[in-house]
């Protein structure tokens, strides 16, 4: 089972990525779903654990199912 730290990261890991891959700023990311730019750095970087509420909306505004960014065995 992973510590709780390393599921943070890959998870901020799979964000950051899939917004690299829509082209995203993280402001523009920010914007979309109505959070401050420097709450996607933290998630990005592994420092905060988003809420499920959280983790759909940054899903749907990266037009991912919630489940893909979730997936923390292809994250390394």
């Amino acid at each position: 089972m992973l510590a709780k730290e390393e599921v943070f990261i890959r998870f901020g890991k799979n964000v950051k990525d899939a917004r690299a891959d829509v082209g995203l700023t993280q402001s523009e990311l920010a914007d979309r779903i109505n959070i401050h730019k420097n709450y996607v750095g933290r998630i990005e970087n592994g420092g905060s654990n988003p809420s499920l509420w959280m983790i759909y909306k940054i899903a749907t505004a990266l037009k991912k199912k919630p489940n893909e960014l979730l997936n923390l065995n292809n994250s390394f």
